[in-house]
């Protein structure tokens, strides 16, 4: 009989070995996780989910400042899942790795179209793959594995119509505590058929096709992990960075200049996008008119350009009624193509330039500079309880940070 696809993932994950460099992605990977996570805990989100369990809380509140990675060929935040389920099972660097391995895969399988039809792919492929991080992190045989993803498959859901909402945030948390619920009920014998896995993926237009058991089949993350610097969806740091680039070159041109804005972008890079004028900091983060604004009025977008009163700002919003966006056809994820910008000013001036790659990007990796400044922005403490950290000290610290909240997100962040 044919190998199913949660037998073949589950086989490539228990047999799967580290290698040095996705050992140093799983490093990078928990430092930015926990980092995202705990310039959150003094937010609402955080309150919210206080009552959920571990995964759910911690995915949730790491989440929902959307600064945390990216992976881009699948379209899907896979870290805040594959920690937090990692951490909740009491794991380490391998069963991370396992579990992001095996998201990227299925969002091979799933490809950009599911995407583009309107699902939240971090929930949909991140409730499987949590299942195989708890499940590793338990030490689940290859076929309880398989057993704890098809378990997790009436959770892999989760759609875009939640973004600037709370609901994006809680979705992924319910995501990473489905999974990790379905690895503990695989260890307590639960029986499922895995064949439910090709099921689901056929019913929200995945493909079967390149998946393997070999263990040889690395790195874990294909083409690697975005880490963003602006906390706003990953839509936006290519805009936002084409902008920045544009003022560092032009030092002296103030915003109050620019009377029109033009954007032209792949239709693709729009997809998430979905708030044209926003009214508050969550759907700003969803703005590709706010990311403009943003980029030109504030030297570093950071945590106070993405609050209520940043959005409400009349220059903000004058800003952000100029800029029209031209989208141009075809694109098969957030980074196809380039964006183009072209301002034009009161003087009857033009100024233009082009991105095809945002800082951050796995081609253009961050610096430890930009890690730095990152973890910085994220609070004062942070870089301190960053120092050392370890697996197996993370969900110490989480729990006892999301216990006491005390960070407050309104000091802006210099650029310096």
């Amino acid at each position: 009989m044919e190998t199913g696809t949660a037998e073949a993932l589950a086989r490539w994950a228990w047999s799967y070995e580290p290698d040095a460099d996705d050992l140093a992605l799983a490093d990078r990977s928990l430092r930015d996780t926990l980092a995202v996570t705990l310039a959150a805990r003094g937010h609402e989100v955080a309150a919210l989910a206080a009552a959920l369990p571990e995964a759910a809380r911690w995915a949730s509140v790491g989440h929902v400042l959307d600064f945390d990675d990216v992976h881009v060929g699948s379209t899907s935040h896979v870290s805040v899942v594959a920690v937090a389920a990692t951490l909740a099972a009491r794991g380490d660097a391998r069963a991370y790795l396992a579990g992001a391995g095996v998201m990227t895969r299925l969002g091979r399988l799933l490809g950009w179209p599911h995407y583009a039809a309107g699902w939240h792919a971090t929930c949909t492929q991140g409730a499987p793959a949590a299942a195989v991080a708890a499940g590793v992190a338990l030490g689940l045989p290859p076929e309880r594995l398989a057993a704890a993803m098809a378990l997790a498959v009436p959770s892999a859901g989760g759609v875009q119509r939640a973004f600037g909402t709370h609901g994006k945030a809680l979705q992924v948390g319910f995501a990473a505590e489905a999974g990790v619920r379905a690895a503990r009920l695989a260890r307590a014998g639960a029986t499922a058929d895995p064949r439910a896995l090709d099921a689901w993926l056929e019913l929200v237009g995945g493909v079967r096709a390149g998946i393997g058991a070999d263990p040889q089949d690395r790195p874990a993350v294909a083409d690697g992990l975005a880490v963003k610097l602006h906390p706003c969806c990953y839509a936006m740091q290519r805009p936002i960075a084409a902008v920045r680039e544009l003022r560092e070159r032009h030092g002296g041109l103030d915003p109050a200049d620019v009377v029109s804005i033009e954007v032209t972008t792949p239709g693709a890079s729009m997809r998430p996008l979905i708030h044209d004028r926003p009214r508050t900091g969550l759907e700003a983060r969803f703005s590709m008119p706010y990311a403009v604004a943003t980029a030109l009025l504030d030297r570093f977008p950071d945590f106070t350009s993405f609050t209520d009163a940043a959005v409400r700002r009349p220059e903000a919003r004058r800003l952000a009624a100029a800029t029209e966006i031209v989208r141009t056809p075809g694109g098969d994820g957030l980074l196809s193509g380039e964006v183009r910008l072209r301002l034009g000013l009161a003087d009857g001036g033009v100024l233009r330039t082009s991105l095809a790659r945002p800082p951050g990007s796995p081609l253009r990796p961050p610096t430890p500079r930009d890690l730095a400044k990152k973890f910085a922005a994220c609070g004062d403490d942070v870089p301190g309880l960053l120092d050392g950290v370890t697996w197996s000290s993370a969900p110490g610290l989480l729990a006892s940070a999301l216990r006491n909240p005390s960070q407050t997100l309104d000091t802006p962040v210099s650029a310096d």
